[in-house]
């Protein structure tokens, strides 16, 4: 009898063990030195193609393992997927991500466009944008570098350079 309530308190030991550790794993981190998460941004342009635009804003998601996804206020005009691609931790509060999108073709009608059958693809970009953390982990600062490309992969006008800053999105 005592080696039978010997294992079960055992189990329950080990069970309450088990619950707790899991139950940390799944709290948010609140690391200040973490980029992962949802944060949503402002963009200037200071040369390119998208310099005039003066309320560009960027939704990031920061995935834990190294991939992102970026959508802007600008992905429905016209319509556009979101950003995909990576980012890394280069030093201490300080990281770079490189993420591409696709362009749809600009058209000069309506009925261009319905003749057309909706938007075709017209290239794509790459941003790449290195970013630094605030010392409380709640923002950032970073540049922003734009590259244009046609369908064919040649190097389009329009690209150009930018600053950004970012809050981070919490309960």
């Amino acid at each position: 009898m005592y080696t039978r309530s010997a294992a079960l308190t055992a189990c329950a030991i080990a069970l309450f063990v088990t619950m707790t550790a899991s139950t940390g794993l799944a709290q948010t981190r609140k690391a200040t030195d973490s980029l992962a998460g949802a944060w949503q941004g402002k963009v200037q342009f200071t040369t390119g193609a998208f310099a005039a635009v003066k309320d560009l804003e960027f939704m990031y998601a920061f995935h834990v393992g190294g991939t992102m996804t970026e959508s802007s206020n600008y992905d429905s005009a016209p319509p556009a997927p979101p950003a995909y691609g990576v980012w890394r931790k280069t030093g201490s509060r300080t990281y770079e991500a490189k993420y591409r999108f696709f362009q749809p073709k600009a058209v000069t009608s309506a009925e261009e466009l319905i003749k057309g059958g909706g938007w075709a693809p017209d290239g794509y970009g790459i941003l790449s944008q290195k970013i630094t953390l605030a010392a409380d982990g709640n923002s950032f600062n970073s540049k922003l570098s734009l590259k244009l490309f046609s369908k064919d992969g040649k190097v389009s006008d329009g690209g150009g350079e930018a600053t950004a800053n970012g809050k981070r999105i919490r309960f």
